[in-house]
């Protein structure tokens, strides 16, 4: 089988990237011209770990190609993914207009049956909109299936998620264009991946109330936190404890700064206005989303009740994309804590492993250090803000010479608290 995937951007590529290891000839649309000379010169324009070798790989076995023709890469596949962008406008809702001018030169390309699926995050009612919209513009007679095949990619983790994912979920109310989708994952059939089959209302649906209960269970835990640190006693046993209830789960129990990324910001914002449009309210969501935007300036009165008035102060910021293993700044709580230290008078040095020259197109005025030593040296404070492996075990003796005075604001509680006193460093973390 040979598939097309329309757009090179982060859910495009890998899923383009892992169908060719499956064995499927994939090619990879974009109107981005440099994007797709970049990948046809093996320079990947995204950071996730392993990728880099899957596409080298896929493309020297020829199961992989990268193009800005796309009316070839149409005519020549039996499934079409949609993997364009849908960005939020001001008003929360996806702007569709990438998708759309997907659909319309998608639409005439086709030259014969073909399976039309959604990867993009679109809102519910877009595959039957997709079919009215197709059926206007090809020939009488033509035929084509329309799916919904949504993505739950963990950035940094994507591959794993790809290869072995938790399920599948096949959106469509067409028995061929489900068969289609399932040989398409045969291969997961072969380690029981479970195959959710559902209509396509159901599986758009399911992207956003995926993502929306994450971000509601992240936003829980970090209120619980805010109350630890009222009360005085440690969120991770109150997360520990809580977590074992096999009802509730261990997973995304971790307090912290708040959620950002692509996704949840995003999607929770986008089921919200669904809602809307249906008549329906989304208190909790809504709710969920204001305590997010709360959760962020909680952490200035962290580092403030360490350093005092914060003008004239030196903060040294370890972390600036929203998670690790990814350069994504998309709504990461780095931006808004950066911004507030800085409008309130501080100075603001940073290190990221990977995410420095994305985080240039998103926050202004700090300064960028070449380790995470140099971004602590001659600092007031340290603040951690996102929890990359190597943040893990610094050197702890260096990092207090470093610090004008010992100091530590642990956003991501990746230090035990007890330790850190020990060790002579005054140290807050979130709800310990």
């Amino acid at each position: 089988m040979q598939i097309a995937v329309i757009g090179t951007g982060y859910v495009g590529l890998v899923s383009g990237a892992c169908f060719a290891e499956f064995g499927i000839h994939v090619t990879c649309v974009d109107v981005d011209s440099s994007k797709i000379d970049k990948l046809n010169n093996n320079i990947i324009p995204i950071y996730e770990p392993g990728l880099d070798q899957i596409v080298e790989k896929n493309v020297k076995a020829g199961r992989l190609e990268f193009t800005t023709d796309l009316r070839s890469a149409v005519e020549k596949s039996k499934v079409v993914f949609f993997a364009v962008g849908t960005p939020p406008k001001d008003d929360g809702t996806p702007d569709m207009s990438f998708y759309r001018q997907a659909a319309e030169d998608v639409a005439g390309a086709m030259n014969g049956y073909k399976v039309l699926v959604t990867k993009s995050t679109v809102p519910v009612g877009t595959g039957k909109w997709l079919r009215d919209f197709v059926t206007e513009r090809i020939a009488d007679g033509m035929s084509f299936g329309v799916a919904s095949n949504p993505e739950f990619l963990r950035e940094g983790a994507a591959i794993q998620d790809f290869m072995r994912p938790d399920r599948v979920v096949i959106g469509s109310n067409e028995p061929e264009a489900i068969e289609v989708m399932k040989e398409l994952y045969r291969p997961l059939y072969l380690i029981e991946t479970p195959i959710v089959i559902t209509s396509l209302e159901a599986a758009e649906l399911i992207k956003y109330a995926a993502n929306a209960f994450l971000a509601t269970k992240i936003t829980f835990i970090n209120e619980v936190a805010n109350l630890c640190d009222a009360i005085g006693c440690d969120i991770h046993d109150v997360a520990r404890g809580i977590g074992m209830d096999n009802r509730i789960g261990r997973k995304f129990l971790h307090p912290g700064p708040g959620y950002g990324g692509s996704c949840f910001p995003k999607d929770t914002r986008a089921l919200t206005t669904v809602a809307d449009q249906f008549g329906v309210e989304t208190r909790i969501v809504d709710a969920v989303i204001e305590a997010n935007e709360f959760q962020r300036q909680a952490m200035i009165p962290k580092i403030e009740k360490l350093v005092g008035d914060l003008n004239g102060k030196r903060i040294g910021m370890l972390g600036l994309s929203f998670k690790p293993e990814t350069d994504d700044m998309r709504e990461s709580p780095a931006i808004d804590i950066a911004h507030t230290l800085i409008e309130r008078g501080a100075t603001v040095k940073a290190y990221d492993p990977v995410a420095m020259e994305e985080s240039k197109h998103y926050i202004n005025g700090i300064e960028y250090a070449a380790d995470e030593y140099d971004a602590i040296e001659g600092a007031d404070a340290l603040v951690i803000v996102t929890e990359w492996n190597q943040f893990r075990s610094l050197d702890l003796e260096k990092v207090k010479r470093l610090l004008k005075a010992p100091k530590i604001a642990d956003l991501r509680n990746i230090y035990e608290p007890e330790d850190m006193r020990e060790l002579g460093f005054e140290y807050v973390g979130v709800g310990r």
